[in-house]
C-alpha cells in the first residue's frame, strides 16, 4: 500500500518569551568572542593600573570652637560681648571663599605647571621608577625624557592671550635654556637663576627658573594658567565636611598626583584660614573697644557725679545708719539697676540687625519691663522710709550701680585689648596635611576586577547583539516557523568534509565525495535519512527529476548534490547527477574529472549524450559535468534542446539529480524548475537568512514551481546553540550514533 508523505509540522507561532538557556547557549558558542573581549578589557584596564599617574589624598583637620568659650575663661567673657557663634557649614564656606582660596594660590604658585617632556603613555610610568637623568630622545623625537629630570619656576607671567598655553623650555649647556611658543615670533634665551622678561606685541613675558636638572636637549612643559580658573579648579576639587553631627570638626580633603605640592596647598589652605578667623576677631574686638572708648568717659562722669553728691550729702547731714531693710532693697536695686542698663545696651545693639518684632528682641523687652517692675516695687518700699533714709539710700545706690558699670566696662575694654594684641581666634588647625606615601588611584586589584568584570559584560552584549544582528536561520524550527517550508533534512557539519573540501579546491584527481569516502559520518546519515523521507515526496512528482539549489552561493549546494546522488547510488538506484550550474559548477572536482564536454556542448547539440556522461564515476552513479563554461547559459536553460534532455535520460535512470545556480545570484534556476517533479532549496546554518529563503521561494512561485523542502546544511554540533533544537517546546539535541573507529 503506497505511503503518503508525511505532513510538515504546522509553524509555530513567533515565541517572544525570554529563554534562559538559549541566551546561555549562545555565551557558550562566543565563548572566544567574550574571551577575546575580555583579554582586551582586562589588558586596558591593566594598562592604566600600571602606567597611569598616581593620585594621592590627604587631609588636614580645623577645630571651630564655641565662640562664647568657657564661662570661666577671661577670654570667653570678653568674646562674648561680640558673640559670632557660626556654625561649622558657614565656616565650609568661608575655607572656600576666593579669600581663603585664592591666597593659598597665590602662595603656592598654583597657577604655574612646568613638567618634563616624558614619552608618551610609558615615560612617566618609567620616571617614577628612575633615579638618573636620562638622554633626550627617542626614536629620532628629541626632547623626551624618562628619568629625574626636574625644574622649579617660582615666577611665569605671561600676556592673557597665551594663558593656558604649553611653552616648550629646552634645555642647553652651561644652566641655560631656551624657551619657544607657536605665537612667539623667535625663540627666547635665558639662563637659570636669572630673571627673564622679553617684550612682545601681547605683552611682555616674564619668567624666572628657580632650579633646573637635565641633560642638555631635554625639553620640559610650562603653562601658565589663569589664576581665576586654577581658583576654581581648587574650589570644586577641595571637599569639605563636619565630621560627626555637630562636632564642630570640619576636614578638608584634596587629591593629587603630586604629593609635594598637594600638602603644601592644604597647609597654605589651612593656614590662610586661620589667619583671616584671627584677623577678623581682631577686627570685632577694635570695633567693639572704639565704642568702649566712647561709653567709659561717659560712665566715668556719671560715676563722679553721683559721688560728689552722695559726699555732699554725707557732710551736711553726716552718716545715715541704714537698718536690715534698706541694706536688703539697696543691694537688690543695685543689682537690678545694673542689669536693666546692661540689657538696655545690648538692645541697642540689637535693634540695629534686627526688628522690634524679632523674639530675641522681644525677649529681652520682657525682661526688661519685668526688672522695672521690681525695681518700680522696691522704690515704692523707699517712699515708705523716713525721707532722711529714702535720700541716703538712694544716693547711695547711684554710686554703686555706677561704679559697677564703669568697673564692667573697664574689665571688658581690657579683654578686648587683649584678644586683639593676642591674635586669637575661634578656629584652630587640629591635624595638617601630610605627606601621603600611599596613593587612592588607581587601585591595581579593583582596577582589574572592574575591568574582567566590564569586559565579560561588554562580551556577552556583543555576542549576543551579533547574535541578533547578524546570524543567520540557527535551527530547523525557525524555517518552518517563519516560512512554512517543510525541512526534510538536518545535515550537520563534517569535520571530514573539511579535508575533502580542501583536496576539491586544489582540484586534485580521484573521488572526493564524503559518501564515498566515509560513509559513517554524520552527514551522510542525516542524507540517508532524507533518502528515505525522498522516497515519500517524490510519490506525487510528476518526474524523477530532484532540483538542488539555494538562495546564495557558498551554502554547500554542491556538496549536497554529490553526497545525495552518491548514496542514492549507493542503495542500488541508478542515479544521474547533472552540475546545471553553467556559471560557477564545479561539482566536477568532487569526482577528479575536467568539466568540458558536458551539459552546455549537448545542448547546444555540438556533443552526443555518450561523450557528455562520465559513467559509473560511483557504482551505479553517472555524472555530467557542465563542460565550457557558456556566456548565455539564462539562454541555454531555456531552450527546449535542455528540456528535452532532460526528458529523455528522465527514461534512463531512477532518479535525476539537477545541481543549479543560486536562485537570487541567476536566473537560470526558473527556467529549470518547471522541468522537474521535485524542488529542494539547501540552507546553511547561521549563514543563510530567513528573507533569502523567502525570496527563493517567491520567484519560484512566479516561475510555476514550489519548493517541495528545505535541506538545513552545516549545522555545528559544537555549538550548543545551533545543535539544540526547540527552546520554546523543549530542548533536543543532536548527537551521532555510531560506533567510534577503535570499536570492535
Amino acid at each position: 500500500m503506497p505511503t503518503m508523505a508525511m505532513a510538515a509540522p504546522a509553524a509555530a507561532e513567533d515565541n517572544r518569551e525570554i529563554n534562559l538557556q538559549e541566551y546561555w547557549d549562545i555565551v557558550v558558542d562566543n565563548r572566544w568572542l567574550v574571551a577575546a573581549v575580555t583579554a582586551l578589557a582586562v589588558a586596558i584596564g591593566g594598562a592604566y593600573a600600571f602606567l597611569a599617574k598616581p593620585v594621592y589624598e590627604s587631609n588636614l583637620l580645623i577645630q571651630v570652637e564655641d565662640s562664647t568659650g568657657s564661662p570661666m575663661s577671661f577670654l570667653g567673657e570678653a568674646a562674648s560681648l561680640f558673640e559670632m557663634k557660626t556654625a561649622a557649614t558657614a565656616e565650609i564656606e568661608i575655607i572656600r571663599s576666593r579669600m581663603v582660596i585664592g591666597q593659598a594660590v597665590d602662595n603656592t604658585r598654583l597657577y604655574i605647571s612646568a613638567t618634563p617632556q616624558y614619552l608618551p603613555l610609558v615615560g612617566g610610568w618609567l620616571a617614577r621608577r628612575s633615579k638618573e637623568l636620562s638622554d633626550p630622545g627617542f626614536v629620532g623625537f628629541g626632547g623626551y625624557v624618562t628619568g629625574a629630570e626636574k625644574i622649579s619656576v617660582t615666577s611665569f607671567d605671561v600676556p592673557q592671550e597665551l594663558e593656558g598655553t604649553s611653552f616648550r623650555l629646552t634645555a642647553n649647556a652651561d644652566g641655560k635654556y631656551t624657551v619657544t611658543h607657536p605665537d612667539l615670533d623667535r625663540e627666547l634665551t635665558g639662563a637659570v637663576g636669572r630673571p627673564l622678561v622679553q617684550e612682545t606685541e601681547m605683552g611682555p613675558i616674564r619668567l624666572l627658573v628657580a632650579s633646573l636638572e637635565g641633560k642638555p636637549g631635554a625639553e620640559f612643559n610650562l603653562v601658565r594658567y589663569s589664576r581665576l580658573e586654577m581658583i576654581e579648579d581648587l574650589q570644586r576639587n577641595l571637599r569639605l565636611a563636619e565630621k560627626g553631627r555637630q562636632s564642630g570638626v570640619i576636614d578638608a580633603r584634596l587629591q593629587d598626583s603630586d604629593r609635594k605640592q598637594l600638602t603644601l596647598i592644604l597647609n597654605e589652605i589651612g593656614e590662610q584660614y586661620v589667619k583671616q578667623n584671627v584677623e577678623r576677631k581682631a577686627a570685632e574686638a577694635q570695633k567693639t573697644l572704639q565704642f568702649l572708648d566712647v561709653q567709659l568717659p561717659q560712665f566715668k562722669k556719671q560715676l563722679n557725679e553721683s559721688e560728689e553728691a552722695y559726699n555732699r550729702y554725707r557732710n551736711r547731714q553726716g552718716t545715715v545708719a541704714l537698718d536690715e531693710e534698706a541694706k536688703l532693697v539697696l543691694a537688690r536695686t543695685v543689682e537690678l539697676q545694673t542689669k536693666l542698663v546692661e540689657s538696655q545696651q545690648k538692645r541697642r545693639e540689637m535693634i540695629a540687625r534686627f526688628t522690634p518684632e524679632h523674639p530675641a528682641v522681644q525677649t529681652l523687652d520682657a525682661q526688661i519691663a519685668a526688672w522695672d517692675r521690681e525695681i518700680g516695687s522696691l522704690n515704692a518700699r523707699v517712699k515708705a522710709m523716713p525721707s532722711v533714709q529714702q535720700d541716703a539710700l538712694r544716693l547711695e545706690r547711684d554710686v554703686k550701680v555706677n561704679n559697677e558699670l564703669y568697673q564692667q566696662l573697664r574689665n571688658n575694654a581690657l579683654q578686648l585689648q587683649l584678644v586683639r594684641e593676642g591674635k586669637v581666634g575661634n578656629v584652630r588647625l587640629i591635624d595638617p596635611a601630610a605627606t601621603p606615601e600611599d596613593p587612592v588611584k588607581p587601585r591595581r586589584g579593583l582596577t582589574l576586577v572592574l575591568a574582567m568584570a566590564l569586559g565579560l559584560l561588554g562580551g556577552v552584549i556583543l555576542a549576543l547583539a551579533r547574535n541578533a544582528f547578524f546570524r543567520g536561520i540557527r535551527n530547523p524550527q525557525e524555517i518552518e516557523a517563519h516560512t512554512g517550508l517543510n525541512v526534510y533534512s538536518t545535515i550537520p557539519l563534517s569535520e571530514v568534509q573539511n579535508t575533502i573540501a580542501r583536496q576539491v579546491a586544489d582540484k586534485q584527481p580521484g573521488v572526493h565525495v564524503l559518501a564515498h569516502a566515509a560513509p559513517q559520518d554524520v552527514a551522510i546519515e542525516s542524507l540517508r535519512s532524507l533518502r528515505t523521507a525522498l522516497q515519500f515526496a517524490m510519490l506525487e512528482a510528476t518526474n524523477n527529476r530532484v532540483l538542488i539549489t539555494g538562495a546564495t552561493p557558498g551554502i554547500g549546494k554542491s556538496f549536497v548534490s554529490a553526497n545525495l546522488a552518491a548514496v542514492l547510488a549507493s542503495a542500488g538506484k541508478r542515479v544521474l547527477l547533472i552540475d546545471a550550474d553553467l556559471r560557477k559548477g564545479h561539482l566536477n572536482q568532487y569526482f577528479g574529472i575536467g568539466r568540458a564536454s558536458g551539459l552546455s556542448e549537448l545542448i547546444a547539440g555540438t556533443l552526443p549524450v555518450d561523450k557528455a556522461l562520465r559513467r559509473n564515476v560511483l557504482p551505479q552513479l553517472d555524472f555530467m559535468p557542465t563542460g565550457v563554461l557558456p556566456p548565455n547559459p539564462a539562454e541555454l536553460m531555456t531552450s527546449g534542446s535542455f528540456a528535452n534532455l532532460l526528458e529523455a535520460l528522465s527514461a534512463e535512470y531512477d532518479l535525476v539529480i539537477v545541481d543549479t545556480a543560486p536562485v537570487l545570484a541567476a536566473a537560470d534556476t526558473l527556467s529549470v524548475a518547471p522541468h522537474v517533479g521535485t524542488l529542494l532549496l539547501v540552507a546553511r546554518a547561521g549563514q543563510t537568512q530567513l528573507g533569502e529563503l523567502h525570496e527563493s521561494a517567491r520567484r519560484l512561485a512566479h516561475a510555476g514551481k514550489h519548493a517541495t523542502g528545505v535541506l538545513f546544511n552545516g549545522m555545528d554540533l559544537t555549538r550548543r546553540h545551533y545543535g539544540n533544537y526547540g527552546y520554546k517546546y523543549g530542548a533536543y539535541r543532536y548527537r551521532q550514533y555510531s560506533y567510534g573507529a577503535t570499536a570492535k
